[in-house]
């Protein structure tokens, strides 16, 4: 009785992983900043940032939070705006979120459209006017670390 053995053959498969779609300040835990910006993911559907915030001193209770409706990003050398369009976990202003206690730290999301691809660096802008605004510019996020998940790296072996 003869048995045929199939041989396999190997092949190099290229697989193409997308650049990143979610990248991590690496400042974002420097926790002598009272405001700052922890990462940005960028999707073909939206534009996510998420902030860590750190309560006043000033203030016996440590004050309080808010975002402007109409704050917005701007790519870096362009005029087009992308407005906010949606706020998780900061009330839109008139409201406001109340702290408890000095130095207690508090996180929250904006969304924005989706940016341009070629984008690298952007600003984010609460409002251009006197007084205190969650404004950030040059922010070169292209540039910051990516940590792959269990996730990407499955999807790229399959």
């Amino acid at each position: 009785m003869e048995i045929q053995i199939e041989k396999l053959v190997e092949t190099d498969r290229n697989i193409e992983i997308e650049t990143p779609l979610k990248v991590y300040n690496p400042n974002g835990m420097d926790h002598r900043q009272s405001l700052r910006i922890k990462s940005i993911e960028a999707t073909d559907e939206y534009t996510r940032i998420d902030f860590i915030y750190r309560s006043s001193e000033v203030y016996e209770n440590g004050g309080w939070i808010q975002i402007d409706k109409d704050s917005y990003i701007q790519p870096k050398g362009s005029s087009r705006k992308y407005r906010l369009v949606k706020a998780i976990g900061i009330p839109l202003a008139p409201l406001k979120h109340y702290f408890k206690r000095q130095g207690e730290y508090y996180s929250y999301t904006l969304v924005f459209p989706t940016l341009p691809k070629n984008t690298v660096s952007i600003d984010i802008i609460e409002k251009l006017a006197p007084g205190f605004f969650f404004n950030f510019y040059n922010i070169a996020y292209s540039k910051w670390m990516s940590v792959p998940h269990a996730a990407d790296i499955q999807r790229a072996s399959n």
